[in-house]
């Protein structure tokens, strides 16, 4: 008797223990949650009142501070007078491009209304941001820092800062978003901007200012370098401080040390600083490149037992883009450290996998009936009543746009005629490409793919031909969601498209986005599983053709 209860007590234990396995295999991910009023208010940066657009009554909005495989729900009320979508620049949303917040795939938030976003930071550490996608918004605010951290069992290829600080830098217009919109729906272009921003902040130099940031004496700090503007580059420096680059928009870098960093609109840069000179107060500097008149802001870093001002002589910055070009070139992916999972950055061997598309993009600058548009390959981009990605989940795309408008190999004129209609590109699920943005204008370009990160393996003046393969990088380019293309040149980036859904392309200066600078990459699962796409989520909000439609049959494993 004594045998039978003891072994039915040991199998009772095996039950309990084998249970406890399968929850803990089964058991989800930390979730964090946030509510964001977001409403109008009166600010004064350039010491101008303006409208601005503020989230929970903060300009720029809340840090949102996650860590790796972390799930979002973040409630968004849209207390504004027009529609509203906010995208989370870098973050792949992976199987997920509901989430994705652009007018390619959602339809916007009416006004009086809210939305409920829900996304995992999946596999993915680094520094991002996110931003209004929606009319002119970005250039009255609604953007703020988005970080993601390593879980506490990857290691970590730098010691653990004192801080961690993100620093919002961009440029900045006293006029009004909606000003700015009506100058380009009339063809014009937008002017210089007014002035240049740190955290929503511009130093007066007088003795007046705050500092943004405080540092210890000795100890050692990560600051989260995003450029959040509309239209230029920005170089950023510290008096007297060097910066030791450790992260790019996700990927751990080689360590470098640099005076300063060319930081081009949409991107990030995650920099180590050590508090071991004086003990004072330090400005940190951000000022325009490549334009004619240079705006420069400024921002306070002070020693906590410092006892002076910063000094009124600011650090120069570096002159013409050859300079930027070569610190391009000196990034470098640090292939021995772990990312988001433990293996190391370097066991992807990009360079050896056959490429199996070539896509050419060229940029243009064009007159539409007498208004100023911007194209890709004689396309410019025009987003439909009905969100392309509802569109083809519907299967009415026939109704709302056609596939592959462009060509993957345009004629190098291909900018003196333009088309103006929704740009929308046919990928093959987990084919390994290669994009090529060639840029025969005089101006600057930075370029954004939502959805993956890519390998930056070329930047280089000239025109590109099949040739100039022999210069790319095909050991340890950095792994990176926006790459810059300087005035005629041309850049070369390389990625498996893997991540199912429809993913938007675009310039990530906002004035060129806005009038057409920018395609959608359809990328369809044939399984149609969830193995590879989630299905529309229950809120999803449906607007043009498919409004008030029932969902369509879910997906399956």
């Amino acid at each position: 008797m004594f045998k039978l209860k003891l072994s039915s007590a040991c199998f009772c234990l095996w039950v309990l223990l084998g249970q406890l396995v399968v929850d803990l295999v089964k058991a989800e991910d930390p979730y964090l949650y946030f509510t964001w009023n977001v409403t109008y208010g009166t600010i004064s940066p350039l010491g101008v009142p303006q409208q601005a657009i503020l989230i929970n009554g903060k300009f720029p909005g809340p840090n949102i501070n996650s860590t790796s495989n972390n799930n979002i729900v973040l409630n968004l009320f849209n207390n504004l007078d027009e529609p509203l979508l906010l995208t989370w620049m870098g973050i792949q949303q992976r199987k997920n491009a509901w989430q994705n917040g652009v007018l390619g795939t959602n339809c916007p938030i009416p006004p009086g209304t809210n939305f409920t976003y829900r996304f995992q930071v999946k596999d993915q550490i680094g520094s991002y941001f996110y931003y209004p996608t929606t009319a002119m918004h970005r250039a009255a605010g609604a953007f703020g820092g988005l970080r993601v951290n390593s879980r506490l069992l990857i290691p970590v290829p730098y010691a653990d800062p004192e801080d961690d600080y993100t620093v919002l830098i961009g440029d900045w217009y006293t006029k009004s978003h909606s000003t700015l919109k009506k100058l380009l729906d009339s063809g014009r272009t937008l002017a210089r901007p007014d002035g240049v921003l740190i955290n929503g902040k511009a130093a007066k130099g007088d003795g007046s200012d705050e500092p943004l940031f405080t540092m210890k004496p000795g100890k050692t700090y990560k600051y989260r370098i995003c450029n959040v503007g509309l239209k230029n580059s920005l170089n950023f420096r510290i008096q007297g401080h060097p910066l030791k680059l450790v992260e790019m928009e996700g990927s751990h870098t080689i360590q470098n040390t640099y005076d300063s960093l060319d930081v081009h609109v949409g991107q990030c840069f995650g920099v180590l600083v050590t508090a071991d000179k004086d003990p004072k107060d330090y400005y940190m500097v951000a000022s325009t490149r490549f334009t004619k008149t240079v705006l420069t802001g400024k921002g306070i870093i002070r020693y906590t037992n410092g006892k002076g001002p910063a000094s009124p002589e600011l650090p120069e910055a570096p002159v013409g883009w050859a300079w930027s070009l070569n610190q391009f070139r000196s990034f470098r992916w640090n292939l021995t450290a772990s990312a988001a999972r433990p293996n190391p950055q370097g066991s992807y061997h990009y360079g050896k996998i056959n490429i199996t598309r070539t896509i050419k993009l060229i940029n243009a600058a064009i007159r539409v009936n007498g208004k100023l548009r911007y194209s890709v390959n004689g396309i410019s981009h025009v987003d439909p009543a009905t969100p392309l990605k509802l569109a083809e989940y519907y299967q009415v795309a026939d109704k709302v746009f056609k596939y592959d408008v462009q060509s993957d190999d345009p004629l190098p004129n291909v900018g003196e005629r333009v088309t103006v209609e929704p740009n929308v590109v046919n990928q093959t699920f987990r084919n390994f490409v290669e994009i090529i943005f060639e840029n025969h204008e005089k101006s600057l370009q930075t370029w954004h793919l939502d959805g993956y990160s890519f390998f930056a393996v070329a930047v280089e003046p000239g025109r590109w031909t099949p040739e100039k393969r022999k210069r790319y990088n095909l050991l340890d380019a950095v792994s990176r969601h926006t790459v810059q293309v300087f005035p005629k040149s041309w850049a070369a980036i390389m990625l498996t498209f893997d991540n199912a859904g429809m993913w938007n392309m675009r310039s990530e200066l906002t004035e060129r986005r806005y009038l057409g600078q920018q395609s959608y990459i359809s990328v369809l699962s044939p399984a149609r599983s969830l193995r590879d796409e989630y299905n529309i989520p229950d809120n999803a909000l449906l607007c043009g053709i498919v409004k008030g439609l029932p969902f369509p049959r879910p997906y399956t494993i």
